[in-house]
């Protein structure tokens, strides 16, 4: 009898210890339901608010589509904090107010606003409009030729980085003395004697935004074309400053003047005046060097030699 009871009571603890294990497995596995379900939840709240945000965005847009459309002008100059003088073709200049997420230093003369119809209000900052055309000139990759490339012309490449490349590098040398930077250079000479490489080299070396147009892309056919092109290249020359612009036979624009000649000759010298004036303009061009050159040793467009 004594030992059968021994057994009972040594048979109660295990029996108390399989139950605690049992339950602590079970209280494991819905903590790891728990975790699961948790992580899921947090998951699909991440997918709610991009979905949400995605709704909020295409209501903006369906909202400024059911708006009218917004007058295109051009900022003449801010008059104070909160006003802008602006010219809207063709109705003329107005004084505008700007938006309250408008930022005053950001409206620079020349640049493109958008004023909304009723109020002209400038609500937007416009990017500057280039010509596809003109924004395909520009070289994406830096052109890898050297200076040692080019050889025989150690007097040439002495006084292009003299012009070129000193001035870019070293600006402060020429604030420092008080003298104007060179604007740009002029080479001339027949077919393969290395000024298109010797360009390439220039970019290379500067790390310049390099733009090459050739003279005859700038001959259009409609009046006013070419000039606007040569205004829309400086404009993209600016806004990837430093820059160097590189232009292949200038010679088809740099015709003689004349006082009376056909459409097409009047054409060709008023793109020609455009790019005068951009090169000794009132506008400061610093951070742009025109690099032009023709095939032959004659120059008859006496502007260009100046």
């Amino acid at each position: 009898m004594g030992h059968g009871n021994e057994m009972e009571v040594d048979e109660k603890p295990q029996k108390g210890e399989g139950f605690r294990q049992y339950y602590i497995t079970k209280i494991e596995e819905l903590q790891l339901i728990v975790a699961e379900k948790s992580q899921n939840l947090r998951r699909l709240q991440a997918q709610r608010n991009e979905l949400n945000a995605k709704v909020r965005m295409l209501r903006e847009e369906l909202q400024l589509l059911q708006e009218q459309g917004s007058y295109v002008g051009e900022v003449v100059k801010p008059m104070d904090k909160k006003k802008v003088l602006v010219k809207v073709h063709p109705e003329g200049k107005f004084v505008v107010d700007l938006d309250k997420n408008i930022d005053i230093n950001d409206v620079t003369p020349n640049c493109r606003v958008a004023l909304r119809n009723e109020s002209y209000t400038l609500h937007k900052i416009l990017p500057n409009k280039v010509d596809p055309l003109v924004s395909l000139m520009m070289v994406e990759k830096v052109p890898d030729s050297t200076y040692e490339m080019v050889g025989g012309l150690d007097k040439q490449i002495k006084e292009i980085k003299e012009v070129i490349e000193l001035p870019v590098k070293h600006p402060e040398l020429f604030d420092a003395l008080g003298i104007a930077q060179p604007k740009g250079v002029l080479l001339y000479g027949p077919p393969g004697t290395g000024k298109t490489l010797l360009a390439r080299a220039v970019a290379h070396h500067t790390e310049c935004t390099f733009i090459r147009v050739s003279g005859s892309e700038l001959v259009q056919k409609f009046i006013g074309e070419g000039s606007r092109m040569v205004r829309e290249l400086f404009v993209m020359a600016r806004e990837h400053a430093p820059s160097i612009i590189f232009m292949d036979e200038i010679d088809s624009i740099g015709s003689s003047r004349i006082e009376s000649g056909s459409g097409g000759d009047s054409e060709v010298q008023r793109t020609m005046l455009e790019l005068l004036n951009q090169l000794d303009g009132f506008e400061a061009t610093k951070n742009i060097k025109v690099r032009n050159y023709i095939m032959l040793q004659t120059l008859t467009y006496k502007c260009l030699t100046v």
